[in-house]
């Protein structure tokens, strides 16, 4: 039916040829896809075989016939027996279904008779029966395909050439394309199908000329459309560094936070403004009740940066001068020793009488706090010092501590 030997065909200002050598043969009632990349060449092996174009090297016969050698006159009356189907389907706009499809039939001089009965056979065969009144822009582009396919099968031709068919329908269009190219076949139609389509060329399992720059590369009897494992896909590539990133901009959205909280006077982990110097009444821990309150220096303390705390200022007594105090009085006091504010309680011999905060102590803190004795690295929970009896405020005494002597640090219980 179709057969190339070693055909080389040249454009006009191009370096390459756009087939090189090209070498096969279809035998009738074959069903072949041409494939490959754009410019592999398979849209000019189909001009090639509907003498649109001649070889400039080699020899193409179709039907038995020499193209090179084929007038131009004769060559209406070859293309009779050869139908083509485009991806741009070239139909008549300004006539109907039918009109189009017989147009074929009255250029070659059918008769009328025939023209009446073949049209109405061959729309029902590609599923448009009962559309022939219709206009090409009021049908969708599968039923469009169908008239150009109706067409190019009206005079019942012996091959027929498909260009990309399916390139401008949607999947489920495509495959009914298929199903029609496919059931054309099997009426004894040799169809040669030039197409893009690897899922159809996998499914259908016919013959595949594979073409790349114009040289064929692989004729395989019932094959695929080849390997793709080279093709581009639409899969986004993954972002390195993308969790240390992500961890990075939560440290520093943390940083910055704590930034605006230190600028707003607020310690992190607070939710009220940080006092600018300690205040006179802190918060202390409750210690074992006893019989009396005996009068104690101030005590002051300055927790350090890992939240150990030690003593910045107490008076040291002789471990012999009074009797250690018991384990309950001893755990009491390491509890108030971890306090980060100075404690200052006036003599008073009524264990019933509440402390108020003096603007004295304020002001003993404030220059404490000048002076780097006092700094606030934690958060300090904040109590009402109305609320502490004074007979839990004599730890000073049960330490150990005496007062007038501040410059000297001693031993405690």
């Amino acid at each position: 039916m179709i057969r190339f030997e070693n055909v080389t065909k040249r454009y006009r200002g191009t370096a390459s040829p756009a087939l090189d050598n090209v070498d096969f043969e279809v035998l009738r009632g074959e069903f072949v896809f041409l494939v490959g990349a754009s410019g592999s060449g398979k849209s000019s092996c189909l001009r090639l075989i509907l003498r649109e174009e001649v070889p400039s090297d080699g020899r193409v016969v179709v039907l038995g016939r020499d193209l090179r050698t084929l007038s131009s006159r004769k060559v209406p009356y070859f293309r009779r027996h050869v139908g083509a189907v485009f991806q741009d389907f070239r139909l008549l706009p300004g006539k109907t279904v039918f009109q189009n499809v017989a147009f074929t039939l009255q250029v070659i001089g059918s008769s009328r008779a025939f023209i009446q009965q073949a049209v109405p056979e061959v729309l029902a065969l590609v599923g448009l029966a009962g559309k022939e009144k219709r206009m090409p822009h009021e049908l969708s582009g599968g039923e469009q395909q169908r008239v150009a396919i109706a067409r190019a099968l009206v005079n019942r031709p012996q091959v027929l050439l498909a260009d990309e068919p399916t390139g401008n329908l949607d999947p489920a269009t495509s495959i009914d394309i298929m199903r029609l190219l496919a059931r054309i076949n099997a009426g004894g139609t040799t169809v040669v199908m030039a197409t893009h389509e690897a899922n159809f060329v996998d499914q259908m399992q016919r013959r595949v000329i594979e073409l790349k720059n114009g040289v064929m590369l692989r004729d395989d009897r019932a094959g695929g459309y080849g390997d793709t494992s080279g093709l581009p896909t639409l899969a986004p590539e993954p972002v390195r560094g993308a969790a240390a990133v992500a961890a990075l901009t939560e440290v520093l959205e943390v940083q910055r936070e704590a930034a605006a909280s230190i600028a707003r006077g607020v310690e992190p982990g607070l939710t009220r403004p940080a006092p600018e110097a300690a205040p006179a009444a802190a918060s202390t821990a409750p210690t074992a009740s006893t019989d009396s309150v005996a009068p104690t220096a101030p005590v002051s303390s300055t927790p350090s940066v890992s939240g150990s705390t030690r003593a910045a200022s107490a008076p040291a007594t002789s471990s012999a001068a009074r009797p250690a105090p018991d384990a309950a009085t001893a755990a009491s006091g390491s509890a108030t020793a971890s306090a980060t504010t100075d404690v200052t309680v006036p003599p008073s011999n009524d264990a019933t009488t509440e402390v108020p905060a003096r603007e004295a102590d304020r002001a003993d803190a404030s220059e404490s706090d000048t002076e780097g004795r006092v700094h606030r690295t934690q958060p300090v929970p904040v109590i009402d010092i109305a609320e502490v009896d004074v007979e839990e405020l004599g730890l000073a005494d049960r330490l150990g501590l005496e007062k007038g002597e501040q410059d000297e640090v001693g031993p405690t219980s």
